[in-house]
């Protein structure tokens, strides 16, 4: 049996297409009674509007383009003094949105909602006034609430692991996948003695995986003959990273803050001769080094595929069993690192390797030491 269309119910109703459309977008411009009868034989007949085919065409009326297929919204959660390094990573979704859209037939249109952008409530009236259906919510440094949204009337991705209020399907970064990533290329370089420091609030957000990595690598990879405690402090400074640095002695550090760098070599490191350092975000470096490509633009790029793919499907509101797309990282080789584990032969010369502490002077140890102390 054929899916009932407004030209069906049309036709049974003995109305005009006009008619029936406007009914069912609730314009305003029919009799309540015309409206009532309209509604009561579409949900007899099982037919479906499709919100997709209703956005496009609200912005063909009104902006005369009858070429233009689609317009799906960006929100963005207003916070105060945001990092330049998330500034930079959210651009990066939204680029990789955006080029994803035009391929697509879609145009985004980014909204700041709380804080001292939109309130929620307002958000939600303009974009149900624009014909806005679809939402790529960006990653909030806190648990976004957009439960405010009428969310029967949208389809929503958040571009982060995980939101509660409502909890939507999400596209985000495969932070675990990410530390063993680098933990076996740190292995196959010759490294022993991997430290990683966090701030707690980083890790917590992503419930934990930077650090679940971690552990569960050393403890069930036999890869490193030491293990090293994480060192997790909110508001991290060179006095704690040096009184850790010396109590364990760690050869290749793993964390988001290159100034830790600058440390390691007050302390008397030697890097890459003699230690390594791993920026766990290489949008976050401030200097050259090797790290990780979190791979934000296609993080974009997926979200928005998905979020058409709902308005497609016409499955709008909060989804009763959410998902998750964890996208894979990327390697990047940097000169904080040696290019070639022990033994290994660079164009014919031999690359020196001291892993664990051999090469550092002792010295600078207990004198780190005694003034972390």
């Amino acid at each position: 049996m054929a899916a009932p269309t407004l030209r069906s119910l049309a036709r049974s109703l003995d109305l005009s297409l006009a008619t029936v459309s406007a009914a069912l977008s609730g314009s305003g411009r029919v009799k309540p009674a015309t409206v009532r009868r309209v509604i009561e034989a579409a949900e007899s007949a099982g037919y479906r509007l499709n919100p997709l085919a209703s956005a496009v065409m609200s912005e063909v009326r009104r902006s005369g383009n009858s070429t233009f297929r689609g317009l799906v919204a960006v929100v963005d959660i207003d916070e105060k003094d945001r990092p330049i390094a998330l500034v930079r990573y959210h651009a990066d979704i939204i680029r990789g949105a955006t080029d994803r859209a035009a391929v697509l037939g879609f145009k985004l249109e980014t909204f700041i909602a709380g804080g001292e952008g939109l309130p929620v409530h307002r958000l939600d009236m303009i974009l149900k006034a624009r014909g806005i259906r679809g939402v790529v919510l960006l990653p909030a440094r806190n648990q976004p609430d957009l439960s405010c949204l009428d969310w029967s009337g949208f389809a929503g991705i958040y571009a982060d692991y995980a939101i509660e209020q409502p909890a939507l399907h999400s596209v985000c970064p495969d932070q675990y996948r990410a530390m063993m990533v680098a933990l076996k290329r740190l292995r196959a370089l010759g490294y022993q003695r991997p430290g990683l420091f966090l701030a707690p609030h980083l890790d917590e957000r992503i419930q934990f995986r930077w650090q679940a990595a971690y552990l569960s690598f050393q403890a069930n990879a036999g890869a490193f003959p030491v293990s090293v405690p994480t060192l997790k402090a909110a508001d991290l400074d060179s006095g704690a990273f040096a009184h850790w640095f010396a109590q364990y002695s760690p050869d290749v550090v793993l964390g988001h803050r290159t100034e830790a760098i600058e440390w390691m070599e007050a302390a008397g490191a030697r890097v890459p001769d003699t230690h390594g350092f791993v920026c766990l975000n290489v949008l976050m470096k401030d200097r050259a080094c090797a790290g990780l490509d979190l791979q934000p633009r296609l993080v974009g790029s997926l979200a928005l595929e998905q979020l058409v793919a709902l308005l497609h499907r016409n499955e709008l509101g909060v989804p009763p069993t959410p998902s998750t797309t964890a996208i894979a990282p990327r390697w990047v080789d940097g000169p904080t690192v040696r290019m070639v584990g022990p033994g290994a032969q660079d164009q014919g010369t031999a690359t020196e390797t001291r892993p664990g502490v051999a090469a550092f002077p002792a010295a600078a140890l207990g004198d780190t030491l005694s003034r972390a102390g």
